[in-house]
């Protein structure tokens, strides 16, 4: 379902400014402090946005991805940006096709909420990288309260059928030090969300956008998406969750 609803999307995320310049892009290049020598394994890459910002602070980027549409996406900015370093790898989170300890920095950003089993998908990333290696997740997360989160992913769910859940902050903490991480970042940011170009790129039909409109207004999503009309139409604000950990020495 994952590559069926990306595969027809890829070019509108290859051109989706929340993807390719949100603020939480900038945010993981200064938190990780990329070295020249590192090799860096980007997981669900998509159009490749956030293996493509790496490459020019590292040695060499693996932008992995299960939707060949996006892997090919991908490799059409990579070669339009003059980036030599990028290379493209079909590979499931939770099952990466990669040796032990072949990367020293581990990315997955906006993605991780399609996974089926984050917690395998962790458990991968630890594997794959050298001690002292580094997993920076960057992903919408989930509020607290158990029926409002409910609420939440149902209303992505509605929106894109291959959601499986947003996780919350906390739950990110906890896969990153089961699996033998330290966490050693954590924050939560709002990201404002254009709400036309979101429903647009899931290609929903009239009926759906209507009823994720009426969602937005009645509790407990009006408040907690703050759903409001501007110059450029209507937005809502989601909560972005970074997180960072370290495998020890």
């Amino acid at each position: 379902l994952v590559q069926q609803k990306f595969g027809a999307a890829a070019a509108d995320y290859a051109a989706s400014v929340v993807h390719a310049k949100g603020e939480t892009l900038r945010l993981l290049i200064a938190l990780t402090e990329p070295q020249s020598h590192w090799r860096v394994l980007d997981v669900a890459t998509g159009a490749g946005h956030t293996a493509h910002a790496f490459a020019p602070h590292v040695s060499k980027v693996i932008a992995s991805d299960i939707t060949e549409p996006m892997l090919s996406e991908a490799r059409k900015l990579a070669k339009a940006k003059g980036l030599a370093n990028v290379a493209t790898a079909h590979a499931q989170a939770e099952d990466l096709p990669f040796p032990d300890g072949s990367f020293h920095l581990v990315t997955c950003r906006l993605a991780a909420h399609h996974f089926a089993n984050p917690d395998a998908f962790v458990g991968e990333a630890y594997r794959v990288l050298t001690p002292g290696g580094k997993i920076a997740i960057v992903d919408n997360i989930s509020p607290d309260l158990p029926e409002i989160a409910a609420a939440y992913n149902a209303f992505e769910k509605l929106r894109d059928p291959s959601h499986s859940r947003c996780l919350g902050l906390g739950e990110w903490r906890e896969l990153l030090t089961r699996a033998g991480f330290a966490v050693t970042h954590s924050e939560q940011l709002d990201q404002d969300i254009e709400f036309a170009p979101w429903v647009e790129r899931m290609r929903c039909n009239e009926s759906t956008v209507a009823r994720l409109k009426h969602l937005l207004g009645e509790q407990p999503l009006s408040d907690l998406l703050k759903p409001r009309e501007t110059d450029s139409g209507l937005v809502f604000t989601l909560q972005e969750g970074i997180v960072l950990g370290e495998k020890p020495r």
